[in-house]
């Protein structure tokens, strides 16, 4: 009996969105705190506000750019469209104002690529690294995810549900770390935000390359000023 008959090809997808969501996961993604050391150390922040500057994150920021430039690479891997693989990569690039957001973005970007072709492989993953060996694309995170989830076949709705949840758990992680909230409290956090990155799955799988782009000039500041910080327990 095939997958489709089965339904162990949507459990396969599943169980690849838990493996590239899991915190686990060696990407890199515990050394960001996405720009919330910056609002800490600007004292711009309290665990009252934490839940408001994670839905306005997503909306404004994460999702136009991000979650729209995952559906994007899903999409253009999907097709075989490298040419528009690699435009996606370099504007999401561009719309990293700053040094530290924008080797963050490569940084876990490049290792997540080097660990789904290892552990999953498949053409489109290989295709896509030679094009960032190439510096034809940079090797942005979201681009490499939406590439990663393609490749396994994960319905590109899920792949960006799974990397938004993502998003949320690694900033509920930096808030732990940076005490402004509690375990339990995350919980709540997390929970509370499912509405929000239904939100922003929607918008994000409407949008098209000419609408790629977020805009939370506050969070760059502080981005600005976390990476000229003294002592930084993040790299973003």
């Amino acid at each position: 009996m095939d997958s489709a008959g089965d339904g162990t090809g949507g459990l396969d997808a599943l169980l690849v969105c838990l493996q590239l969501t899991d915190s686990a996961f060696p990407s890199g993604f515990y050394t960001l705190s996405h720009g919330l050391e910056g609002y800490a150390q600007a004292k711009a922040v309290t665990p009252d506000t934490l839940p408001a500057l994670l839905a306005d994150l997503l909306r404004h920021g994460v999702g136009p750019s991000d979650a729209t430039a995952l559906v994007l690479a899903h999409r253009a891997a999907t097709a075989g469209d490298w040419a528009l693989l690699a435009e996606t990569d370099r504007r999401l690039h561009a719309t990293r104002l700053n040094r530290e957001l924008r080797l963050a973005a490569t940084r876990t970007g490049r290792q997540l690529l080097d660990i789904a072709r290892e552990s999953m492989g498949g053409e489109a993953l290989d295709r896509y690294a030679a094009l960032v060996a190439a510096k034809r694309a940079p090797g942005c995170q979201a681009v490499a995810a939406g590439v990663a989830y393609a490749s396994a076949g994960v319905p590109v709705h899920q792949a960006v549900t799974g990397d938004l949840f993502a998003f949320c758990a690694s900033f509920v992680g930096a808030a732990l770390r940076l005490r402004l909230t509690d375990h339990r409290k995350a919980q709540v956090l997390l929970r509370a935000a499912a509405p929000v990155i239904r939100e922003v799955v929607s918008g994000a799988l409407e949008r098209d390359l000419a609408d790629l782009g977020g805009c939370v000039p506050v969070a760059d500041v502080m981005s600005g000023r976390h990476e000229r910080a003294e002592a930084r327990l993040f790299m973003s």
